[in-house]
């Protein structure tokens, strides 16, 4: 079986992974820091990085967990031929 590194950074998955994190990460941020920002002030950096981290982590997850139930079907259904 291929590792969870090997799912994590192959297929496009970092690209997409990225795409969902910036669009996420905006919206939350917008939400969680928009009255700050509103005011002129700079949001604290590592609430704003963990809102963009987040999203990235969890997509990336979702895919890893994808990609290796797909190769688990394969392997059954190779196995069954």
């Amino acid at each position: 079986m291929p590792s969870l590194w090997q799912f994590a950074t192959a297929d496009g998955t970092p690209r997409n992974s990225l795409k969902v994190a910036f669009v996420v990460g905006t919206i939350l941020t917008l939400i969680n820091q928009g009255d700050v920002i509103m005011a002129g002030e700079m949001p604290s950096i590592a609430k704003a990085g963990l809102t963009f981290v987040v999203p990235y982590l969890v997509a990336t997850y979702g895919a890893v967990m994808a990609k290796r139930a797909g190769w688990r079907a394969s392997q059954k259904s190779a196995v069954l031929k």
